[in-house]
């Protein structure tokens, strides 16, 4: 199944995809978890994994979460698994607004992260459009890898030590940080002042778990994704949602009575791609792939397309670390 480009810009998506949130709010469906939608190659990811075995490749330490593998363009075997299949199937999000997102006109999913799977596809098989969407939660990112129903995770997935003993990671693509939603004439502007308010977060992501670390006064409520917390949002089963300042600035776009407060990131969250922690050879070739887009501004053109008219003008990409073995 071939990859799609976007038609539409984010300034039309935004308005439409509001109306059609209001609507299901306005629907009663406080509880919504959205299923994932069929269609751009886009089929849903298995809910669990089965068992598996403990990766070979995993440090059984962590100095530095951001360490990843050096790059190179060898072809090794998972690289050559990838071309005699002749595509890239890949696990991504189709509810997270400038990031990975399903166009309501068109259908297709886009966003940075997809056009980071473009860019991998391009890399090891000469077509940006030889690439198969699998849409998955982010409880799944994980599981997806384990069980090789997916050959990366492009989900904004934040790197960490914890995740190193599953997974592997390219090096870092995005550098975000988690902050807070909140209705507009809200007096909160920090997460320490939602002490015993209703505050909702993806199950299964570094923002629950933070949450639940950093403000362990607040109500935490859980949602198979931030879609879902808009829905309780706008349905006024939360007071707030806390996030990756990347997918609350998506979410902001789609309602206008949420706002991002201005205010301090108080995490601090690096994206990497997602890998089965045995594709070695693979990671190494998509840090080829990432070295050479921060260098010839195909990086800056990816943030400019999608993000720089939520967050502002492109910073510097951010600075690779190398230096794992195996």
């Amino acid at each position: 199944m071939r990859g799609l480009d976007a038609t539409v810009t984010g300034r039309l998506l935004g308005p439409v995809l509001a109306l059609l949130l209001a609507l299901l709010a306005g629907c009663g469906l406080a509880a919504y978890t959205p299923t994932p939608l069929p269609g751009n190659g886009a089929t849903a990811a298995p809910t669990s994994a089965p068992p598996t075995s403990a990766p070979t490749t995993a440090p059984t330490r962590c100095d530095n979460a951001l360490a990843s593998y050096d790059p190179s363009d060898t072809e090794g075997a998972a690289v050559q698994r990838i071309q005699k299949r002749g595509r890239v199937i890949a696990g991504v999000s189709a509810d997270t607004y400038l990031l990975g997102s399903r166009n309501p006109f068109t259908g297709r999913i886009e966003g940075f992260d997809i056009d980071m799977v473009k860019a991998l596809a391009k890399a090891i098989l000469g077509d940006e459009n030889a690439y198969e969407l699998r849409v998955i939660t982010a409880a799944q990112r994980i599981p997806s890898l384990e069980n090789r129903s997916v050959d990366v995770v492009a989900r904004n997935m934040t790197i960490t030590c914890d995740r190193w003993t599953q997974i592997g990671f390219s090096s870092e693509y995005y550098r975000a940080g988690q902050k807070i939603l909140v209705r507009r004439g809200s007096k909160a502007t920090t997460l320490a002042d939602l002490k015993g308010q209703r505050v909702c977060a993806p199950n299964g992501t570094s923002s629950m778990t933070n949450l639940m670390k950093l403000q362990p006064e607040a109500i935490a409520v859980g949602a198979d994704n931030h879609t879902g917390c808009l829905a309780l949002f706008q349905n006024g089963d939360v007071d707030a949602i806390t996030g990756d300042d990347t997918v609350l600035a998506g979410l902001a776009a789609q309602d206008p009575y949420a706002v991002v407060p201005d205010q301090k990131a108080f995490t601090a969250e690096p994206y990497g791609l997602g890998f089965n922690s045995r594709d070695v050879d693979l990671i190494r070739f998509a840090n080829a792939m990432l070295a050479q887009m921060r260098t010839d501004g195909e990086w800056k053109q990816i943030y400019d397309r999608w993000l720089a008219d939520a967050l502002g003008a492109a910073p510097a990409p951010p600075k690779a670390v190398y230096g794992r073995t195996a």
